[in-house]
């Protein structure tokens, strides 16, 4: 039997339901894409990118050079596309990218709307458009091969990173500190009926190896989602669970361990 009682609660829970959902659509975006001042200024390094969304963004091309080597040769023609976490840019990513230059891997690293010295403002679908101009540079003006790059997608790269490999043929995709969405790092469960970045639902579409990076003890993005992330995955798929790390230090933790898992990822 329904009572006044019954419907005064359905009513406030409906209430109280549709004001969290208005609070995420007001306030999403800027809790997700924090943009820090731009680390850089554009120089003979930086090129643009014109996106489907209207954007122009920065990047940079690390490109490996061909050694004596053959260990290192073998690695030439491959390349990392790097999509970096919410709190950064591509110009405080830069001193990490060029360790896998130095390693002889290739390396391109973009931004996204509204990040360092790119035009418009982040955004969801922006950041996809400006993955997939990447993505699209890489082949038809750089020259580089599908079945030669492999995607980075660091916490808030994870998204995009995802996403394209989805939707275009890659070598391989690596999750480092990533989430299973970006409401559930707040919410720890689906409360709403749309997310912002939902790689959880996304996974099994993606038909290339995953490896996946995180540390146990990373606050930021809880490691139990790098565990639903890792139970989601159907096709291949490798891991690096860093015990102790945090969400900024797994690869001072984890050291020689990850490199060599990443490098050896990548080469496959």
């Amino acid at each position: 039997m329904i009572t006044n009682v019954s419907i005064l609660l359905l009513c406030s829970f409906c209430i109280a339901y549709a004001g969290l959902n208005v609070y995420a659509l007001m306030r999403a975006q800027d809790l997700i894409f924090p943009a820090p001042p731009s680390s850089y200024q554009d120089d003979a390094h930086i090129f643009k990118l014109d996106t489907r969304t209207g954007d122009r963004i920065s990047a940079y091309h690390l490109k490996a050079e061909k050694a004596d080597k053959a260990d290192k040769a073998e690695n030439s023609d491959k390349l990392l596309i790097y999509s970096h976490g919410n709190g950064e840019d591509i110009g405080m990513a830069r001193p990490f990218l060029e360790s896998f230059q130095r390693l002889g891997i290739s390396v391109i690293a973009y931004e996204y709307p509204g990040y360092g010295t790119s035009t418009g403002k982040a955004s969801e679908d922006g950041c996809y458009a400006a993955i997939e101009a990447t993505y699209q540079h890489a082949i038809e003006v750089l020259g580089y091969k599908p079945e030669n790059i492999t995607l980075y997608g660091r916490s808030l790269g994870s998204g995009p990173s995802a996403w394209l490999a989805a939707q275009k043929p890659v070598s391989g995709l690596i999750f480092d500190g990533a989430f299973t969405s970006t409401f559930r790092v707040m919410t720890g469960v689906k409360l709403l009926p749309w997310d912002v970045f939902d790689n959880y639902a996304r996974l099994p579409k993606i038909d290339c190896p995953i490896l996946i990076i995180h540390g146990t003890h990373d606050r930021i993005v809880p490691f139990s989602h790098a565990e639903k992330n890792w139970e989601r995955i159907k096709g291949s798929k490798y891991k690096l669970f860093v015990e102790g790390a945090h969400h900024g230090n797994v690869i001072e933790v984890a050291g020689r361990e990850y490199w060599e898992t990443v490098t050896s990822f990548i080469n496959q």
